[in-house]
């Protein structure tokens, strides 16, 4: 078996030219607003690697636990020859179906999806030691309009995990499974992780932990555009806000501004004024009803197979098949 192999389908000059296009967009837009992509460099990385071990941070530890329990079935229904993973990061989750799909199926290639080449290379790389029998191929894209450029060959899985989906509001996420549903053949199938509907009671603080880590997390998307961009925003002078909008069911995270304050913004040749208590949205986080989320795949084009839930009734995997 070769070693691992990476397709690039976007470079550092493209993901730049995306940040320039979102951050002229989203910072003269009235509510200002950025896409929650911007929070991922190395800096941004690292701390939600920290936020998914923190007490408050439910979501990771929940999937995770649930995935455990029920991959095995995962494995025997979807007999899935190719497994495609969004947003695959460091595949940490993902060694738990690779493991399951191997031993209970079919599985001959593991194409793990993610924007950072780095990343991506360090996890094909582990993976490709750990599963010798198993073709990597890594592609570098942006999951939300690079989806055609996802290998066939195989029975397919596509694995969306970590409630990512919840990102996207309801008119992307139309948009983005219509796209998955194009690229699969009838009958292959998309195992979707989702966030369920809680006490907010127990959500906020998920999204604004004590020890302050998701602050720093949700700030850093303002030293990305300064590292980035040429900007001259202080991070610190900018509050970190968690609320749930019950109407929408989906937690926003915002950065409020405090005090009056204009910022340069170079590479675009613009200036941005913020007053104080001014508020920037960074990312939505929605959370679902299973009813909903069947809903939201049937009208894709999607035929629900299966839905597993902790026992708390707070996460939700579901295996769909493209009708």
């Amino acid at each position: 078996m070769t070693g691992p192999t990476l397709e690039i389908h976007l470079s550092d000059d493209d993901l730049t030219s995306a940040l320039r296009a979102d951050a002229r967009l989203g910072l003269t837009t009235d509510p200002k607003w950025l896409p929650p992509k911007w929070f991922y460099d190395a800096r941004g990385s690292e701390l939600f690697e920290q936020i998914t071990e923190l007490p408050e941070y439910y979501p990771t530890r929940t999937e995770r636990a649930l995935l455990q329990r029920v991959v095995g079935e995962i494995a025997r229904t979807a007999q899935a020859e190719v497994l495609v993973e969004l947003g695959a990061g460091s595949a940490a989750k993902t060694r738990l179906l690779l493991s399951a799909l191997t031993s209970e199926g079919p599985l001959k290639t593991y194409v793990p999806q993610d924007v950072s080449s780095s990343a991506l290379r360090a996890a094909a790389d582990e993976i490709a030691a750990e599963f010798p029998g198993l073709a990597v191929h890594g592609v570098v894209s942006d999951f939300t309009d690079t989806l055609h450029n996802l290998p066939g060959g195989g029975r397919r899985m596509i694995a969306f995990l970590g409630g990512t989906i919840g990102n996207l509001v309801p008119a992307e996420r139309a948009e983005f499974l219509a796209s998955i549903h194009d690229v699969l053949e009838p009958g292959e199938q998309l195992l979707l992780g989702a966030g369920l509907v809680i006490d907010p009671a127990v959500l906020v603080p998920a999204y604004d932990d004590a020890a302050g880590v998701t602050a720093e997390f949700n700030r850093n998307v303002l030293h990305v555009l300064n590292n980035r961009l040429d900007a001259d925003f202080e991070p610190d002078k900018f509050e970190h806000i968690a609320r749930w909008d019950a109407e929408n069911e989906w937690i926003e995270m915002r950065l409020a501004a405090g005090e009056d304050m204009t910022v340069r913004i170079r590479d675009l040749d613009l200036t941005v004024e913020f007053t104080r208590g001014e508020q920037l949205r960074t990312e939505i986080s929605a959370k679902f009803r299973v009813s909903g989320l069947e809903a939201e795949l049937a009208a894709a084009g999607f035929r629900t197979e299966h839905v597993w839930t902790d026992q708390q009734n707070r996460f939700a995997l579901v295996l769909a098949a493209r009708t």
